[in-house]
């Protein structure tokens, strides 16, 4: 099945939406979890809000949290599914230029929690408690706000255009960066 992805060109509009709880009694959800699944399987990304495929649901597929692709990094594409996540809280601060399939070529140095502490349920509709860190936060952190209708591009400290080859370049002279592991974080918004 083809799954087209929503961008800031045709849909922005419709990324900005919030996206609604999943009713965990309606079994549909997992319908749109094997779509969710099977976009990020055939595609280069980290993660996903359902939102970025036309589901407006508070749905994150998580993919990849690490920064190293190799096959033998154990966390590269080991899948978690979180619903109706909800932040518990945030601590500490990291700076990574970020890039988003919806937004195109671009990219922008955005400022990010290094922990963030999540009540969400998995694809059982099983309650769980996790505490994310490092690169793993900032990449849910980057889909969480796409639930909340915020594109990176919003909170963004300073933001380039520059295709997918070039970024890879890039981002090896400009890597992920720990500010602080401890420091109360304040989130910013730019709009």
């Amino acid at each position: 099945m083809y799954i087209k992805r929503k961008t800031i060109k045709n849909d922005e509009e419709y990324l900005r939406q919030i996206s609604k709880k999943v009713d965990l009694n309606d079994k549909s959800y997992l319908d749109d979890i094997k779509k969710l699944e099977e976009f990020c399987i055939n595609t280069e990304c980290f993660a996903l809000a359902a939102v970025q495929i036309g589901i407006p649901k508070r749905i994150v597929y998580l993919k990849n949290t690490s920064l190293d692709n190799s096959i033998d990094d154990i966390k590269y594409n080991e899948a978690k599914v979180l619903i109706n996540p909800e932040i518990i809280s945030r601590k500490g601060k990291t700076k990574y230029w970020e890039a988003c399939l919806s937004c195109l070529d671009n990219m922008g140095l955005v400022i990010r929690p290094y922990e963030i502490k999540l009540k969400y349920y998995d694809i059982n509709g099983k309650e769980i408690n996790e505490t994310f860190k490092g690169f793993e936060s900032t990449v849910l952190s980057h889909e969480l706000d796409h639930l909340d209708g915020i594109l990176h591009m919003d909170v963004a400290e300073e933001i380039i255009v520059m295709p997918k080859e070039e970024r890879k370049i890039f981002r090896e002279s400009h890597p992920y960066e720990i500010i602080s592991k401890t420091c109360k974080y304040e989130k910013e918004t730019k709009k």
